[in-house]
């Protein structure tokens, strides 16, 4: 078959180290799928990206026709089927957040520009690189050819953290439990969602609150654990995720190629326009969704009782508040 051409951004960074690797062997695309590699990092990661390709080249992988590392935007957003930006300005000590969204718009806003001039129309475009809902939102606004729902941001690491917590609590394996959600920001006012979650337990399907038995578990240290898990893994090892960053952004990628399975939903950073769950129009925020010939639906009629009415409602508002910083910048990027 024809080879897709597939960009990474930040490529010289470590959530790419752990993801190209499994892009490459065919973990995302499938394994009949040739690809062409795109590594985007900016000037002084050249030599650094030189020696992922090397390691590309040494990995010896049948699908991987080509790889092309460079610093360019015309290069590296030409022709693309799939963009993966995971390169953004990280957050140092002292930064303020409205520092770090400056300093990103900029980034956003040249990559949306990028895509626009450059990229198929039918580019898929996931943004990983924090704030990423805001960042994704920019990116789309500063393409304005491309179809806003080709854009989406990853919250399934999030979505998968959830997932685990179930299954550690109960003992059961993280593919006994599914339709877990995560609402809104990926940032620590998300909210994880169980309350339509399944679990597979002896082979009977119960919800997710009844095989538990213990609310104020779910209520509570649940969503905390899952809101503060990014904080946790900084803390003990000094670097923050990167190989279940790469887990994740490939199952968000493969589920956007192949579909979602039947009877289950995932989570993704989408443009709310036309939600029926009272979260405001023209925000980038994470929603239930199926996904069918590339395209996502929201997940509709879910139920929505007070207490997560009212978390859904606080993630909202910080992303109202994140976006009207942004748009801001970008006025004057």
């Amino acid at each position: 078959g024809e080879p897709i051409r597939v960009l990474v951004t930040g490529a010289a960074g470590q959530i790419a180290y752990s993801l190209l690797y499994s892009i490459a062997k065919g973990d995302v695309f499938g394994k009949e799928q040739p690809l062409i590699l795109v590594l985007l990092d900016i000037t002084p990661m050249m030599t650094v990206l030189e020696g992922v390709v090397m390691e590309l080249q040494d990995c010896a992988l049948p699908l991987l026709r080509e790889v092309i590392p460079t610093d360019k935007e015309e290069v590296a957003f030409k022709d693309l089927d799939i963009a993966i930006l995971v390169g953004s300005m990280p957050r140092r000590e002292g930064m303020e957040r409205k520092d770090l969204l400056k300093a990103n718009v900029k980034i956003f806003k040249s990559q949306g520009a990028a895509l626009d001039k450059y990229a198929k129309k039918t580019v898929k475009v996931v943004v990983v690189g924090n704030p990423a809902n805001t960042n994704c939102l920019i990116a789309s606004k500063s393409a304005p050819s491309i179809p806003k729902e080709n854009f989406s941001c990853l919250t399934r690491l999030d979505h998968n953290r959830a997932k685990s917590q179930i299954a550690l609590k109960l003992g059961v394996t993280s593919n006994d439990v599914k339709n877990v959600i995560i609402w809104g920001n990926h940032s620590s006012t998300q909210y994880p969602d169980v309350n339509h979650a399944k679990v597979n337990v002896k082979g009977k399907e119960v919800g997710v609150y009844e095989a538990i038995k213990d609310d104020s578990w779910l209520k509570g240290d649940f969503i905390l654990t899952v809101q503060q898990r990014g904080a946790a893994v900084i803390k003990a090892r000094k670097l923050s995720s990167a190989m279940s960053a790469a887990k994740a952004i490939c199952d968000h990628v493969r589920d956007i190629w192949f579909g979602t399975p039947a009877g289950e939903f995932v989570s993704m950073g989408v443009i709310s326009d036309g939600n029926s769950y009272g979260v405001p129009e023209d925000l980038l925020y994470s929603f239930p969704v199926v996904i069918k010939d590339k395209t996502w639906k929201f997940v509709e009629g879910l139920p929505i009782n007070d207490f997560s009415r009212e978390k859904m409602d606080l993630t909202a508002k910080e992303l109202t508040e994140e976006k009207e910083t942004a748009v801001e910048f970008l006025s004057s990027a």
